[in-house]
């Protein structure tokens, strides 16, 4: 049976409109807009939670639409049959009302200031070329040279600082009304500039371009920024009393971006799936924005559309590469003991408690643990279970992971990146004392970089065996091979040696579920590799020694012994 179209990846109204893609509803997000009334509004939602295609909504129904020669674009088709169409003369009478500017700025994401302020700029000159119908009127003769030094970028740059102002005040002008302006993803260059060292420049800019545009703009109807974080203390936003926040603690506009029960459950039934529901609820619900549970609409319609083409296929985790990892992996460079605790705890499906505030800066998230929760927090990592203010009126909020998708992103990437970290670090030692035979040296070699890793009490035999392949790779003049067929079974590692002159090892782990058992299962590691006659591909590749070590774990503790009888093998 035939299907819409899913807008994976389309956030273009219009687009998605008259291409006929299958979309959910949100267009009661406009009433709310024109309920509220407020002059700025400030929406910090995680990455591809529907941000941007709201934003141009917004657009496509307020705008007083114009072509490049001022001819009207009447764009109320592309509500017809939607919800907003129903809320009557109060509301419908402000569609297509208004001049509009939309800016994105995640175009600021590179890696100077120099081309970072090039794109920014460039995002404003399209917004001149897409109004350089209003030059026309002789009301503006006065203003065109200005407007062209801008649009041909021959202006400098405090002029584009006060760029957006300056073009609302022509707009307004031209249809003698007060502007709408559009800010989506404020925060990228931002977040970009910290990372890449040209923050002070970044802030300077942005700052001049907000305080102008929204705090002493009197050409103004009213702004909607998106982004992840509020950010208050860079003083982009200082003074701004107009300004309304709406983070994801905030109880109004709280089901628009996400989707809700209802609506993943309608998107399986206008798919033939109502089956796929609990995967769905289990993969990529569990998100709370105000009072609203959500799901990552990004992960629904991605793996909607991958059902569409087959209909077992296995749910992923599609937002992992979407958030912004880079600050969540400094996470795990800064990490200390009670913080790899509190992830493993996590990772186990158990709550940790956090203090929790809005006003957090990209300049000071790495100061403190705390403001790298609060980040992970706002971005979408976690889930508010509960909250309270303690005695110092903190607030404090009991988080967990939302769903296995997130899980999935710790259990993986989060532990891999600890796994990196762990083979940064100087392995000599550990490689000297597994080939000259020293079995305690290498447990606590062994022990001591499990102590810089991330586990969980369901730890099983393979993540030891990842864990052991990784830190052991590198060993100049030997390859780690792992799981090869041997003998009557499967070893868990060979240590070859090129040079089949040197001798070889072969490595058996164990899990015990008691740290009083890491002996016995030590011992059940050197008993598997004898009866299972692990060394005979070994034997039959040519090296003539071949030594035995049984490892047993248990969480991060380790036991490692040695086989001490030497087997020589013939060479014919």
């Amino acid at each position: 049976m035939e299907h819409k179209p899913l807008p994976v990846g389309v956030d273009n109204f219009e687009k998605l409109v008259t291409r006929g893609y299958y979309f959910i509803d949100k267009t009661l997000f406009i009433k709310e807009v024109l309920d509220k009334k407020a002059d700025v509004n400030l929406f910090t939602r995680p990455r591809r939670f529907g941000k941007t295609l709201n934003m141009s909504m917004l657009q496509y129904f307020f705008e007083d639409g114009r072509n490049f020669d001022g001819e009207k674009i009447d764009n109320a088709y592309l509500f017809n049959g939607l919800k907003i169409m129903e809320t009557g003369e109060k509301y419908l009478s402000h569609m297509g009302q208004y001049p509009v500017i939309n800016m994105s700025l995640k175009s600021g994401k590179q890696p100077n200031y120099t081309l970072a302020y090039a794109l920014l700029r460039r995002q404003i000159i399209g917004e001149y070329f897409r109004h350089m119908y209003i030059l026309k009127d002789i009301r503006l003769e006065k203003y065109k040279e200005r407007y062209e030094k801008i649009m041909e970028e021959k202006a400098d740059e405090e002029a584009y600082a006060d760029a957006i102002k300056f073009l609302s005040e022509c707009l307004e002008i031209y249809y003698d009304k007060k502007v709408i302006i559009l800010i989506d993803e404020y925060d990228v260059p931002l977040e970009n500039a910290h990372v890449y060292g040209f923050y002070d420049e970044m802030i300077a800019f942005i700052r001049s371009l907000f305080e102008s545009a929204l705090k002493t703009n009197s050409s103004l109807e009213f702004a909607v920024i998106t982004g992840c974080l509020r950010i208050s203390k860079e003083s982009i936003f200082t003074g701004m009393n107009n300004l309304k926040i709406n983070s994801i603690l905030s109880r109004q506009y709280d089901e628009y971006y996400g989707f809700t029960d209802a609506e993943v459950q309608k998107i399986c039934e206008d798919f033939h799936m109502p089956h796929k529901f609990e995967v769905f609820k289990e993969w990529y619900n569990g998100y709370l924005f105000g009072d609203a549970n959500v799901y990552n609409p990004w992960s629904v319609m991605q793996f909607m559309d991958d059902l569409c083409e087959y209909e077992e296929e296995y749910p992923k985790a599609y937002w992992a590469n979407t958030s912004s990892n880079s600050i969540v992996r400094k996470l795990i460079d800064v990490a200390d003991e009670d913080t790899k605790a509190e992830i493993e705890a996590l990772i186990e499906g158990k709550t940790i408690e956090k203090p929790i505030h809005e006003d957090i800066t990209y300049d000071e998230i790495y100061q403190t643990m705390d403001n790298l929760w609060n980040f992970m927090y706002f971005t979408g990592y976690f889930r508010k279970v509960n909250e309270r203010v303690d005695a110092a009126d903190n607030h404090i909020m009991e988080l967990k992971i939302p769903n296995r998708e997130v899980k999935y992103i710790f259990r993986n990437k989060v532990r891999t990146w600890f796994n990196e970290k762990v083979k940064a670090r100087d392995r000599s030692k550990l490689f000297t004392a597994l080939i000259e035979l020293d079995a305690e040296t290498v447990e606590e070699e062994i022990a001591d970089m499990l102590l810089e890793t991330i586990s969980f009490n369901d730890a099983y035999e393979s993540f030891y065996h990842g864990f052991l392949a990784g830190i052991l790779s590198g060993m100049k003049g030997y390859r780690v091979k792992s799981n090869r067929e041997g003998g009557s079974g499967r070893s868990d590692l060979f240590i070859v040696p090129v040079s089949r002159r040197k001798s070889a090892y072969v490595l058996e782990f164990k899990v015990a579920d008691k740290i009083q058992k890491l002996e016995d299962a030590a011992d059940k590691a050197l008993a598997q590799i004898e009866e299972k006659n692990y060394v005979r591909e070994l034997e039959d590749d040519g090296y003539s020694t071949v030594y035995r070590y049984g490892i047993a774990f248990c969480g991060k503790d380790c036991l490692v012994k040695l086989l001490q009888k030497q087997v020589e093998c013939s060479i014919i």
